[in-house]
This record gives structure tokens, sequence and C-alpha cells, in this order.
């Protein structure tokens, strides 16, 4: 059974002031709009419709909750560079997540997913500038790799990983892990299930220890 078969939908937040308690522990996951986030979530939970699939880029507008119980959640944040995004929509998002990446005390980790074909763009660059001087760990899913050969999969992993560890890992002393990943074919899964499963379910990570 998938790690995370039993999510189910918890609650939307439109402001920082709708957010439930910081209490347990959650993982947000964060990405370019139509870069495969939502395809990604569903894939690893193994249900077609938890998050919300567009072939419309920027429709997932509000941070969703999903919890696995135990007080665990996964986050689906809003898609961010859609260009038909009103202004005053992009600022208020823009500042909604800077500071719930900056400060929500119960964030453990962040999935960041990156189309492996467009990686690393001005956008992505800007999430993990918020994120990483929390010195909280970050997974990449370099996502939609089917459409890549194996050689050019390869090469992309190699080269965001070079970057993402000499940028956000070493200078904040985070932990930054990346992937291949890819909804279409299961590709991926049972890796980013061992690292999201660690975040979550390892008793030293509980919150006591995190204080």
């Amino acid at each position: 059974m998938p790690l995370f078969q039993n999510a189910a939908f918890f609650i939307s937040a439109n402001n920082l002031s709708d957010l439930p308690s910081a209490s347990g522990l959650e993982v947000a996951f964060a990405g370019r709009s139509n870069a495969g986030k939502s395809s990604a979530l569903n894939t690893l939970a193994n249900h077609n419709r938890l998050a919300f699939v567009s072939k419309q880029p920027g429709r997932t507008q509000l941070i969703n909750f999903f919890t696995l119980g135990n007080d665990r959640h996964l986050v689906d944040l809003p898609g961010y560079g859609y260009a038909k995004v009103p202004e005053a929509m992009r600022k208020h998002w823009q500042s909604v997540l800077a500071d719930y990446l900056s400060r929500r005390t119960s964030l453990f980790g962040l999935v960041l997913v990156m189309d492996c074909r467009h990686p690393l763009t001005h956008l992505d660059r800007q999430m993990l500038d918020w994120f990483c001087p929390s010195g909280k760990p970050v997974h990449v899913l370099l996502t939609k790799s089917d459409k890549l050969s194996r050689q050019a999969a390869t090469q992309a992993l190699r080269d965001v990983s070079k970057e993402l560890i000499e940028t956000w890992g070493t200078p904040y002393n985070g932990k930054c892990t990346i992937q291949l990943f890819s909804s279409l074919k299961k590709q991926g899964v049972e890796e980013a299930e061992k690292v999201i499963g660690e975040w979550l379910f390892n008793p030293e990570n509980a919150p006591e220890v995190l204080g």
C-alpha cells in the first residue's frame, strides 16, 4: 500500500489566518504552475483526484491541507508563475507563501516540484531563497522525466543537483536532495515516499523533539 494511501482533504486556506493550528508536522509541495505538482501528489497518494489537476495552469489558488492522521499533513501550495493570474492575486500569494515558508513552525520540509525540461526558473530560485534560510530540508522532484531521454534526464539531474547543493544546501546547512519523477510512468514513487515518510513519521522528528 502506498505510504499516503489514506490521505484525505482537511481544509483550504486563503490567508495565513485561515491556517489550522501549527501542531504536528506538515510537508509542503510547491512548484511552478503546470510543473506537475498536483499530479505528483495524486500519484504519491494513489488517488486520481486528491489534488485538483487542470490543463489550465494557475487553478490552485488556495493552500490545501490533506490529513494523513496523527496530526500529519501534506500541504498543496498555489502554483506560481502563471502569467494570466491578476497582479493583485499574484502579490497576495507572494506575500502569503513567503510568510508561510519562513515562519510556519509545523512545516518540516519542502518538496519543490520542477518540470525536468525547465528546472530552476527565477521563481523556483525565489522559493528556495525564501525557505532555505530556515535550515529545513528540501527535496526536489524533477517531474515529467518521461519526456526526456534517459541520458538527458540524467544530465538534468546532475546539473540541478550541483547548483541546488552549492547554492542553497551548503550556505544554510540545509539538506537538499533531488530525484527524477514521472507521474505518467509511476517512476520515482518509492524514492519520494522514503524521503517524505522519513520526514513525517520518524519518531525523532516529533514536535516534542523539535521543540
